[in-house]
């Protein structure tokens, strides 16, 4: 399957024309319909990877898997959360150093208040 029949089917999945996909992309409205003559830039084609939900590899052919799996799945932080984890460089910080950044955030977070007053 080449590229542009794979950004079709995908397109055409979400109800898409390939017009629609370049628009919401940023795209000039006929590039996809160009790439069967030519190579994409690799930022132009993220940007249409984006707007479909997938990776670039998927509509390159060089994956079925339509989006990039992940290990883990990362929760947005909140100083306030007593589950909250937190690495540096691959590690793990251990509760002391982790209590140290909580304390300067929320330090941080009253300077700030009391800036705005």
């Amino acid at each position: 399957m080449t590229l542009v029949s794979r950004i079709k089917e995908v397109a055409k999945s979400q109800h898409l024309s390939l017009i629609d996909v370049a628009i919401k992309a940023g795209i000039a409205e006929n590039s996809i319909y160009g790439w069967t003559q030519k190579t994409p830039k690799a930022d132009t084609l993220s940007k249409v990877a984006d707007v479909l939900g997938v990776s670039t590899d998927y509509l390159l052919g060089r994956t079925d898997e339509m989006k990039p799996g992940t290990t883990e799945t990362v929760k947005k932080a909140d100083i306030d959360d007593s589950d909250l984890l937190l690495a540096f460089d691959g590690k793990d910080i251990d509760e002391e150093d982790k209590q140290a950044i909580i304390d300067l955030l929320m330090f941080r977070r009253y300077q700030k208040r009391n800036e705005r007053k």
